[in-house]
């Protein structure tokens, strides 16, 4: 009966997730052109908003847990597992005081209105997932971007995300670079729980009712580990966060 009713509540949620889409995509290139990054970011931190607000008709809460611990005026590296697409939007708004960049395939840099500009312009980056020699370079110039403005990279180790919210394997090379290219930054370890099941029938219809939540575990000073054992607490505390 839940699904039955999904159906008629996920045409009202894709058609508001789309207008808000269209609706910033000049509005980004206004404030990027015109006014620059601050205002650029100003108006993505207000996109993911309405598109949070989105998900609140498909009875989507979240909540963020520690938020409080996040070290402030210092490059953070976030680690999380990944679940579905409304990780990164629940990220940039809830965390968006962190100026929140994104390691993400290329795929997503064209043809998704205000998302692949963001993309694009916001200070994330895209990488060939097929082509490992060039996401080096490209994961090199986020770690230096960090470390130089006090900004975040959110990194998916597992690659895609999990479609029944069981963690995959965590690769290490991705984090590896951003450690050592940024040498003052924080690794804060993330545990995404929920998010999967808003997709779990797929993208139509979608789940209703659903409790994402969000929890922030102790940051790690990249400078006091060494990148094994950064590695190893790091997988730790995302896994044994995650509640199947």
């Amino acid at each position: 009966m839940k699904k039955l009713f999904s159906y008629p509540i996920s045409v009202i949620y894709y058609l508001c997730f789309g207008l808000m889409l269209v609706i910033f995509h000049p509005i980004q290139w206004v404030c990027f052109n015109w006014f620059g990054y601050q205002a650029h970011k100003k108006s993505v931190d207000y996109l993911n908003f309405f598109l949070v607000k989105c998900t609140n008709i498909l009875g989507t809460t979240y909540k963020f847990e520690n938020i409080e611990s996040i070290p402030k005026n210092a490059p953070l590296i976030f680690v999380a597992n990944h679940q579905s697409l409304y990780d990164i939007v629940a990220m940039i708004w809830f965390l968006r005081r962190f100026h929140c960049k994104f390691v993400s395939k290329k795929e997503l840099g064209k043809g998704i209105p205000s998302v692949s500009y963001n993309l694009r312009h916001g200070g994330s980056v895209l990488i060939d997932r097929k082509d490992p020699k060039q996401a080096i370079p490209t994961i090199k110039g986020l770690s230096e971007y960090i470390e130089k403005h006090n900004r975040s990279a959110v990194i998916f180790p597992e690659g895609t995300r999990s479609k029944t919210g069981k963690p995959k394997e965590f690769a290490q090379s991705g984090l590896k670079i951003l450690c050592k290219y940024a040498p003052s930054a924080y690794v804060v370890p993330v545990s995404i729980n929920n998010s999967w099941k808003i997709v779990k029938y797929g993208f139509f219809p979608l789940g209703l009712g659903n409790r994402l939540t969000f929890v922030i575990h102790k940051p790690l000073a990249v400078k006091d580990h060494n990148f094994a054992e950064l590695m190893e607490k790091t997988e730790f505390a995302v896994v044994n966060g995650i509640k199947i």
